[in-house]
């Protein structure tokens, strides 16, 4: 059984999340105020102290007493990518490009539908676990020398898919999961303009109808990472009005 943690201060709403949940299957733990919260996102065991698997995913509110969420989200991924989905009330733009840059996985803005927090819930947990997973392929591969698929090289920049590696000019940079499935799913289609709803849905694996600062804070990161000059991207090209594309031709340093 998967165990989600819930850190949400407002009772009736931590409630509700954790009945909808449990109906699905899971294990529940609850968190009331930031601190415990933390403790508990970082512990080597579950809150309650059952014998269960670490967290599959992180329910986060924002506005917490102790320590906000948005501390809470930066000192987790310091630690793990176990997927945050960052549900609040608060709904303005800058908070929601400022806790998914922090790494959080997805955001909800409240009052939302039970059934796409549900929705929400399973798709992140199935899409680290794909991600884990081909993960764990890719250093199998490593270890035993066997066949993999050739490396994506663009320009500079060589993106492994079966180590889950990259480099450009010859640094290796790192990246989170998300990061790497987005630069490779962009270079493998080089010269084609993506919208980004098309790549919310290709990536992320969910329909991505108002969530293009999902998007958008990744590339600027990704872009952080492997462009010489991120105010001049040379890899990864914004079409304006329609979306991004990867470079059919790479520059070279």
């Amino acid at each position: 059984m998967k165990s989600i943690l819930i850190i949400e201060d407002n009772e009736d709403i931590r409630e509700l999340e954790r009945d909808y949940l449990e109906a699905e299957g899971f294990a529940v733990d609850l968190a009331a105020d930031g601190r415990r919260g933390l403790e508990a996102a970082l512990a080597e065991e579950p809150a309650d102290g059952a014998p269960h698997a670490p967290y599959a995913l992180i329910v986060l509110d924002l506005m917490l007493p102790g320590l906000d969420g948005f501390s809470i989200c930066r000192e987790i991924r310091a630690q793990s990518e176990v997927p945050i989905l960052m549900a609040t009330a608060k709904r303005e733009d800058i908070d929601k490009i400022r806790g998914l840059g922090l790494g959080a996985d997805d955001y909800l803005v409240k009052p939302f539908s039970p059934y796409e927090f549900v929705a929400r819930v399973k798709v992140r947990i199935a899409r680290y676990a794909r991600v884990s997973e081909a993960a764990r392929r890719g250093g199998a591969v490593a270890e035993t020398g066997a066949e993999a698929a050739p490396p994506i090289v663009r320009g500079d920049l060589v993106i492994d898919t079966a180590r889950r590696r990259v480099t450009e000019r010859g640094r290796e940079v790192a990246l989170t999961n998300l990061e790497f499935e987005l630069l490779a799913f962009l270079a493998q289609h080089p010269g084609i303009v993506f919208s980004r709803e098309h790549l919310f849905t290709s990536v992320w694996g969910l329909d991505a109808v108002g969530d293009n600062a999902t998007v958008m804070v990744h590339i600027g990161h990704i872009r952080e990472k492997i462009e010489p000059d991120p105010a001049r991207p040379s890899y990864i090209e914004t079409v304006r009005g329609a979306g991004y594309r990867f470079a059919e031709q790479a520059r070279r340093g």
